[in-house]
């Protein structure tokens, strides 16, 4: 066994690879950007090295520095990771050339199923079932197009070499497909360095779902049974579970069949994801084999009682699978939710900034490796990330995974709600509330899975602004109560100073206080009443008695009226953040003392959306455009945002061209409407 690994990569799995290594009496070596060099892969690893600057392509995707770094420290081997180097075959060569170990499967593999188009003919080859379309070397657009109508529409454009849902676009008719196909080439060729793309039919209402398998270098390959990725946006993954929901055993045995050929046929070793498209029916087709360990391996692990990462280091290091195909079997369900720092009533757009306060589920213990399901409980927390950290614009935005496993899927489902609910992050835009709603919605719920699921169901997934509850809003008022009130205890002179108390004790009277606060729909106003022994809270008329029962830190419990409630609120600078009742409610306090509260910018205007790249022009000056007129693309975190116009008009001025970076907000052309 390895004493000392080299982890190439960042974030929540190199966090994982970390501890399982720690476990395992095995050193590990870290390796960062300049963005991450307080990061927490770093902290938790032995020893830690720079890479470069911020840009992967500068840290992260630099081989050889890695190699040196991995020679440089001692290290045995490389893991590395998902993502970045996982599956660039010339790097796995180079590893060995350098007498180190790819905890990988080998450079054949990798460049057997790396291309897509390559990887299809190969399975064709084998007889596995393939979804009509073109993956071909002939990459000249008409061509393309040709094949695209002969194909009939819808098609899927995609990557031939990417993954993660770059470089992938649907086109619906023929007249849009020279924009896609150049849209879809540039995403490939700034995410792989490759712009060879597939063209193959689009099948409405499919699933996707995937197969682990497990390959040593002693000819034994396993599969460890199916994933259901079927719920995503822009074609990355939402929600993962396993089993997958209404799977038979004559279908899994099937499918895990074909995935342990394809693995030999390319002799495979180490870990590995054989991905599959299939109808409602039943009927699959293979669509890809990732040559890495994938996000959501957390499910597989759950309801198999196995470590994958302890697999893979074993497996690199010569030794045979820990379980043969017989001893496999599947305990209960697993279902992972991928927590991003993105809005998802703003088309998903990932958010940058600082994790100000995060509170995650409290983990329950699930030991790898043991009894699956032993725990009356199984909550799991995979973050790279710790409070106080920063979400940049260089890299994915995810926060963490949340993992959940229950006796059966109606368990998994109740836990996963609650974890959500108990997930709390202020600092940053999060889609913890939509996965929460998707969740809890009826498709999910009933496992009407494809993966078109978020689009059918805009209208519940996205539904429309509701009014913040009373109960809400006297939360937020008991902790500007209780914050002045402690701020006014640590100023007095005298804890007797009656003019240094905080109580609002009026003559003869009560203080009635207004209070106003509002958020990004609707203004509130209240009004507190200071009564000897507690309050009265009057919102629209009603007026309520209302008392503080507990208060722990950021924790408090109220009775209002008859009612009570629990809640947990953070206040970051003029905002009060309200967690209650699964929900999070974010609240402007508007002291009038304090002249604060600032409007939000005007919307609609031609601005960046984010920090990021201008890598496309496509209007010129004194142009005349109509509303919906894509006239500027940017880059960034990996995707692309089109800029269109926002009514009839005449393009001014361009005021960035491309290549050019850009900063969240900045005006990136002169406008003016007809």
């Amino acid at each position: 066994m390895f004493t000392k690994i080299l982890i190439a990569n960042r974030g929540e799995i190199a966090c994982r690879v970390a501890a399982t290594a720690r476990r395992m009496g095995i050193q590990t070596v870290a390796v960062y950007s300049e963005a991450d060099a307080g990061a927490r892969h770093v902290a938790e690893c032995d020893e830690a090295v720079l890479l470069g600057p911020a840009p992967a392509k500068e840290s992260y995707l630099c081989a050889d520095k890695i190699i040196a770094v991995a020679l440089a420290t001692g290290a045995q081997a490389i893991h590395p990771g998902y993502g970045f180097l996982s599956e660039n075959e010339d790097f796995a060569e180079a590893c060995a050339q350098a007498g180190l170990v790819f905890i990988g499967p080998p450079a054949s593999s990798i460049r057997a199923m790396g291309s897509k188009s390559a990887a299809k003919q190969l399975m064709e080859e084998a007889g596995v079932p393939l979804v009509p379309g073109y993956h071909g070397d002939n990459q000249d657009p008409a061509f393309l197009q040709q094949q695209a109508d002969a194909i009939g529409y819808p098609v899927l454009l995609k990557a031939s070499a990417g993954g993660g849902g770059k470089g992938m676009r649907v086109v619906e008719k023929s007249e849009d497909f020279g924009a896609a196909l150049a849209s879809c080439k540039r995403e490939a060729i700034n995410s792989f360095g490759d712009d060879k793309v597939l063209v193959e039919k689009y099948l409405t209402r499919p699933r996707h779902i995937e197969i682990q398998v497990f390959a040593d270098t002693h000819g034994e390959c396993v599969y460890l049974f199916e994933r259901d990725c079927s719920v995503q946006r822009r074609h990355q993954k939402v929600l993962e579970e396993a089993p997958a929901p209404g799977m038979t055993a004559e279908r899994r045995q099937a499918m895990g069949a074909a995935a342990v050929a394809a693995a030999k046929a390319v002799g495979y070793v180490g870990a590995g994801t054989v991905e599959f498209i299939a109808n409602q029916d039943g009927s699959f087709y293979f669509m890809e084999m990732n040559t890495r360990l994938q996000v959501e391996h957390p499910v597989t692990e759950m309801i198999t009682g196995t470590d994958l990462v302890e697999w893979q280091l074993r497996v690199a290091a010569g030794q045979p699978l820990p379980l043969k195909q017989a001893q496999l079997a599947i305990h209960g369900h697993a279902i992972e939710a991928r927590v991003y720092a993105e809005n998802p009533e703003k088309g998903f757009l990932p958010a940058i900034g600082t994790l100000r306060h995060m509170r995650t589920p409290a983990a329950v213990a699930f030991e790898l490796g043991g009894t699956p399901g032993v725990a009356p409980a199984a909550v799991r927390v995979d973050a790279g990330v710790r409070e106080g950290d920063a979400i940049s614009p260089f890299y994915d935005p995810m926060i963490a995974k949340l993992i959940v496993w229950g006796a059966d899927r109606s368990q998994a489902l109740a836990r996963m709600a609650q974890a959500l609910a108990e997930f709390h992050i202020v600092g940053l835009a999060t889609n913890i509330a939509f996965l929460k709603r998707l969740v809890e919605g009826e498709a999910f719920a009933t496992a009407d899975l494809d993966t078109g699921l978020i689009e059918r169901h805009q209208a519940t997934l996205f539904p429309p602004a509701r009014a913040v509850p009373a109960g809400a809003l006297a939360l937020a008022a008991m902790a500007l109560v209780a914050e002045e009130q402690a701020a006014a205890q640590g100023a007095a002179p005298h804890p007797a100073d009656p003019f240094g108390m905080a109580h609002g004790w009026r003559m003869n009277s009560h203080y009635r206080r207004a209070l106003r606060f509002s958020d990004e729909h609707k203004d509130y106003q209240a009004t507190l009443v200071y009564r000897p022994h507690g309050w009265d809270f009057v919102l629209g008329g009603l007026e309520l008695p209302l008392r503080l029962s507990a208060r722990q830190d950021h924790d408090f419990s109220i009775q209002l009226g008859e009612a009570a409630m629990h809640g947990t609120v953070l206040r970051d600078g003029e905002q009060f953040h309200v967690f209650s009742g699964g929900r999070h409610f974010t609240l402007a306090y508007n002291d009038p003392m304090a002249h604060a509260g600032e409007t939000e910018a005007e919307g609609g205007r031609l601005t960046a959306p984010m920090p990021g790249k201008v890598v496309a022009v496509l209007a010129a000056k004194g142009q005349a455009v109509k509303k919906g007129d894509a006239l500027v693309i940017m880059e960034a975190m990996k995707m692309e945002h089109t800029i269109a116009a926002p009514a009839d008009g005449v393009v001014e001025e361009l005021l960035y061209q491309v290549g050019d970076q850009v900063a969240d907000g900045a005006p990136l052309i002169a406008f003016k409407t007809e």
